[in-house]
């Protein structure tokens, strides 16, 4: 395994055990933005979450100079990685291309008297949520390689799963209904699970795997189907096979 790969493993391993014992969300974030130019191929970052308002709020930078790269987006609404947490998708530019100064003149010329060539950021999403942005500087103006959008994609993902997590953990009725609608899921699945390899005489892989394919085909949850099953709404006769 390289050296970018095992420290991004070791890292993916150490923010994961974070999330399941209580801690500080900030400094979970400070740690990610640290070992970003690690693990990517960027000199700083910086990472922006929405407030209330749909307002970006800098949580944690690099370098305090970054800072002012941040509040200036999260002020004029002026940026890529503004850009990034409006549009949903992954912003990339350098910032020697005309139309990077036409788009954001002010980011632009604050960022190249800083000395970067190029931008990344990466919208930090839950399903059709976007949470945020997480922005990367390079000083030169090449691209991100295949490997390095990997990796920086898969901080932003767990810094989006961070936040849900400190969120659900702020309201206790919020993360128990959560809890509870997952356990009932799982039950509903069983029991369905059973009633489909009772009917067609095959085992409970296979009484899966046909839920799970029904399911999908018709962009339905599997909760959903197993109800229908168990409650006999729905014939496991015509469940597909594989």
């Amino acid at each position: 395994m390289e050296v970018r790969e095992q420290r991004l493993v070791e890292t993916l391993v150490y923010l994961a055990g974070t999330l399941v014992q209580d801690f500080d969300v900030v400094d979970l974030f400070v740690h990610l933005v640290e070992v970003i130019p690690e693990l990517v191929d960027v000199e700083d970052a910086g990472l922006l979450l929405a407030d209330g308002d749909g307002a970006l709020q800098v949580v944690a930078v690099t370098e305090e100079h970054i800072r002012a790269l941040e509040l200036l987006q999260g002020q004029t609404t002026d940026g890529p990685c503004f850009d990034a947490y409006e549009s949903g998708e992954m912003v990339m530019s350098s910032l020697d291309d005309p139309t990077a100064s036409e788009r954001w003149p002010d980011f632009v010329r604050l960022a190249r008297a800083e000395g970067y060539m190029s931008v990344v950021s990466l919208p930090m999403r839950w399903r059709d949520s976007v949470l945020g942005a997480l922005n990367m500087f390079r000083v030169d103006e090449e691209d991100l390689d295949h490997e390095g959008l990997v990796a920086a994609r898969a901080l932003a993902d767990i810094a989006s799963i961070a936040i849900l997590q400190d969120r659900a953990a702020q309201d206790t009725d919020t993360l128990v209904d959560q809890l509870q609608t997952a356990l009932n899921s799982r039950v509903a699945i069983e029991q369905a699970k059973g009633v489909i390899a009772q009917q067609l005489g095959v085992d409970m892989q296979v009484a899966f795997a046909r839920l799970r394919k029904y399911a999908r085909d018709r962009n339905l949850t599997l909760r959903q189907v197993s109800g229908d099953v168990v409650s006999g709404t729905l014939d496991p006769q015509v469940l597909p096979g594989e």
